[in-house]
Parts: C-alpha cells; sequence; structure tokens
C-alpha cells in the first residue's frame, strides 16, 4: 500500500464551501495531489481539549460552530462515518507515545473538519477519525502527536491538520462585514510571517518551526491566538524524521487573510 502524505490545510470560514474563491477551488482539486485515502485523522482548531481527546464516533453528526453566516450553511449535512476500529489503534498509538489520550463516545464535525473534506471528498465516503488539539500546549506537543500517528500513513491513511497559516479574526471581521480598507502594515506582516514558514519548511528546518514564537516574523499580528496554528505542527511530526515539505497553496482574502496550505512527505 502507498504510504501517504500528511497535509496541513487552512480551511476558511463555513463560506468557504460557496464562495467563489482560490482557497475552495483549490480545496476542490485537492486529489491531484493526494490519492484517494483509505481514512483520515483529523486535527481541527476547532477541537480544543485538555490533553489529547480521539473522537470514536461511528456516525458523526454536524457542529454548526459559527454566526453571522447565511442561513444554508446551517442545513448542510456531510455525513461521512467514523471509524472504531481506526480511533482504537490512534488510541494505541498515542498511548505508546506517553501521551496519555481520552475517548468521546459522541461528537459531530466542527467546520474546521467538515468545510474541506465537503471540497476535497464530497462523496463523504471516506471514514474519519476526529482528534483533538490543546490550545494550552506548545508546538512541540502537537509536533509529538503527529510523530506518535505517523505509522498510520503506511495503512493508506491520511493524516490532516486543519487551522490556519494566519488567523487575526479581530482585524478580518471589520473588512469582511463593514467593508472596511484592509491596514495595508497588517498585509505586509501577513506577508512576512507566511514567507517565513514557506522558507523554513522548504529547508527543513524543524526546530526554527518549532520555536516559531520566537523566530517568526510578526507573530501576535497573525496569530493573537495560538489554536489555528497548532495543526501545521501535527502535520509536520506525522512526516517523519526528515520533512519534505512544499506549500501546494497560497491565495490571500481581502489582501491579507492567507490561505496556505502544505502537503509533507
Amino acid at each position: 500500500m502507498t504510504t501517504m502524505p500528511s497535509l496541513f490545510i487552512s480551511h476558511g470560514g463555513p463560506n468557504i464551501v460557496t464562495s467563489d474563491s482560490e482557497a475552495r477551488h483549490f480545496l476542490e482539486k485537492l486529489s491531484e495531489y493526494v490519492s484517494r485515502p483509505k481514512a483520515i485523522v483529523l486535527v481541527s482548531a476547532h477541537f480544543e481539549t485538555d490533553g489529547v481527546v480521539v473522537v470514536t464516533d461511528p456516525v458523526p453528526e454536524m457542529i454548526y460552530d459559527f454566526r453571522g453566516f447565511a442561513p444554508e450553511l446551517y442545513k448542510i449535512v456531510y455525513p461521512a462515518p467514523g471509524e472504531p476500529g481506526l480511533a482504537a489503534k490512534v488510541v494505541s498509538l498515542l498511548e505508546k507515545a506517553g501521551l496519555s489520550p481520552c475517548t468521546i463516545g459522541k461528537r459531530g464535525y466542527d467546520h474546521g473538519a467538515w468545510t474541506p473534506m465537503l471540497l476535497a471528498f464530497p462523496d463523504a465516503g471516506i471514514p474519519i477519525v476526529q482528534v483533538s488539539i490543546d490550545p494550552n500546549r506548545d508546538a512541540a506537543w502537537h509536533y509529538r502527536l503527529g510523530q506518535a500517528l505517523a505509522p498510520l500513513r503506511e495503512d493508506g491513511v491520511l493524516l490532516v491538520g486543519s487551522g490556519h497559516i494566519t488567523h487575526n479574526l479581530r482585524a478580518f471581521f471589520p473588512v469582511m462585514r463593514e467593508g472596511r480598507t484592509p491596514d495595508p502594515d497588517l498585509v505586509r506582516k501577513v506577508d512576512a510571517f507566511t514567507t517565513w514558514f514557506a522558507d523554513e519548511i522548504a529547508a527543513g528546518d524543524t526546530q526554527a518551526l518549532l520555536d516559531w514564537k520566537n523566530r517568526a516574523p510578526f507573530t501576535a499580528e497573525n496569530h493573537p491566538t495560538d489554536e489555528h496554528l497548532m495543526p501545521i505542527f501535527f502535520a509536520l511530526g506525522a512526516a517523519g524524521k526528515e520533512i519534505h515539505g512544499e506549500r501546494i497553496h497560497a491565495s490571500k482574502e481581502y489582501g491579507f487573510f492567507a490561505y496556505d496550505s502544505y502537503l509533507f512527505h
């Protein structure tokens, strides 16, 4: 069986499934970058817990974890099944890594899970096991999560971190909802931040990436809180000791809200 890559996706808001955007069209063509997996293990920035939690739900429902969007978005159903057997393997691997996982028997798909999966795999035929992030843990801890689950790639499982390369909603919503002009200085800072990540990933400098809070430029302006960046470190850890990463998509909304996505193999 072909070893799958790992993937980091900037998932956007729920309206990405209806908007005419470069990010949407990229996700619709994700099969050009990855072959169809047997199953998916997905870490979403919107699934936050104390420690790591694995979902064992065989039939996840929907979570509409957003406000102020078009009514039709609250009616979308993505009926991909869960996979309790794979969830058990995930738990076993995390236990072996000393990460003390917990399980939850019932949890639906938040929009960090269902929006990118709906666009990438619209038939909803691939089982998905969800794994949480811990917003109080750092990049190195989430990197360990990825390392622990890396063996699943050899079984045809796609490991996906779903977050955002930048996530300053305090700057984004006034522009999106009130029509304000984006701050040119923030545009510059976003460009510097995303370029730094692209360069360090291309160079394979894991230590620099794990020390992003100290080494990357303009961290606070791009991530007032850290949770939406943690899935990239999960994907990075899942890639193995010697990372080979490439930025497979880069676009922006309103000139500053970046949608970079990365493939690791």
